[in-house]
């Protein structure tokens, strides 16, 4: 049996909004060129003009912050990184956060009229940093999720490994949620759905593909049995610790108690960055996901208009 997946990537804000009682946001996807041929894709959520911006964690897109949106009931910005997404891949294979700023920076030159709440969970916090720290202008505070450069990520990326060690490309959307649920990624089937319809798009072979990069180099990095964690590229260095420290902006760590960041890794942040806050939430990784009512209402008292 297929999956009944409406067409539109907006089908399921009204189930989603009917179920939080809220009102579904306006939604519009955006696109800009970039040099080179590539382009930058994103969601603007809600009228007006957004002050909220959140990038995801690698292997996600900007639909993965729906909930979280329609929680914070305010205009947002969600954009697909670099190689995720609706975004362009990289013919470099550049993933690392200061060269995915740099496409993020242009969105921001486009689409927003004032610095900005940075939101970036996983990956995406890395490069929050990274942009906070070359565009400091862009930057109103700046909210890291579930990341600092220097924790162990090998549990998460050890059960990615296996997961994207089978094939990149399926028979039916049916066929990969139940693939993912097998591997106990994602919550209800539902849910599970959901998610593989925002990250996979159909050939014109009528073949499903992963629509993120990091799938596809993973999978041939196995193949040819590279040593390492092929997951994703390296993403992680000591140029995170230096473009969270050259960030000006107010800083904050959110913690996932069920998470990749643990108690000693947020006591080395806190030591390192001592103006930062740290606040932990009951939540996995992505956290986003799985406590976007309380990422919200922290999102929300941190916007610098909320003191006003």
């Amino acid at each position: 049996m297929q999956v009944a997946i409406d067409i539109s990537e907006f089908s399921y804000l009204p189930a989603q909004a009917q179920a939080l009682g809220v009102a579904a946001p306006p939604v519009e996807r955006l696109t800009l060129p970039l040099p080179g041929g590539r382009q930058v894709s994103a969601l603007r959520y809600g009228a007006g003009s957004p002050e909220i911006t959140l990038l995801h964690g690698a292997g996600l897109n900007a639909h993965t912050w729906d909930t979280t949106v329609l929680s914070l009931q305010r205009p947002v910005l969600a954009i697909d990184l670099a190689g995720h997404g609706d975004s362009s891949w990289r013919d470099d294979l550049d993933y690392t956060p200061r060269t995915l700023a740099v496409d993020v920076a242009a969105a921001l030159d486009a689409w927003t009229d004032r610095p900005q709440l940075i939101v970036g969970q996983s990956l995406g916090g890395l490069t929050g940093a990274s942009l906070g720290a070359a565009r400091p202008e862009l930057v109103s505070a700046l909210i890291v999720v579930d990341i600092t450069p220097g924790i162990d990520t090998s549990a998460g990326p050890a059960a990615l490994r296996e997961f994207y060690a089978g094939p990149t490309d399926f028979a039916s959307r049916d066929e990969l949620v139940d693939r993912a649920i097998a591997f106990g990624f994602g919550g209800s089937r539902p849910d599970t759905e959901r998610g593989v319809l925002f990250n996979t798009r159909v050939r014109d072979d009528g073949r499903v593909e992963w629509k993120h990069h990091f799938a596809h180099l993973a999978a041939q990095a196995l193949a040819a049995h590279a040593p390492g964690d092929e997951s994703a590229p390296s993403v992680l260095s000591d140029a995170g610790w230096d473009d969270l420290t050259r960030t000006s902006a107010p800083l904050t760590l959110v913690r996932a108690s069920d998470g990749f960041v643990s108690a000693s890794d947020a006591d080395d942040f806190s030591r390192r960055l001592p103006h930062a806050r740290v606040i932990t939430i009951a939540a996995t990784h992505n956290a986003q996901e799985t406590a976007p009512s309380e990422l919200a209402a922290l999102i929300t008292a941190t916007l610098p208009s909320a003191d006003l």
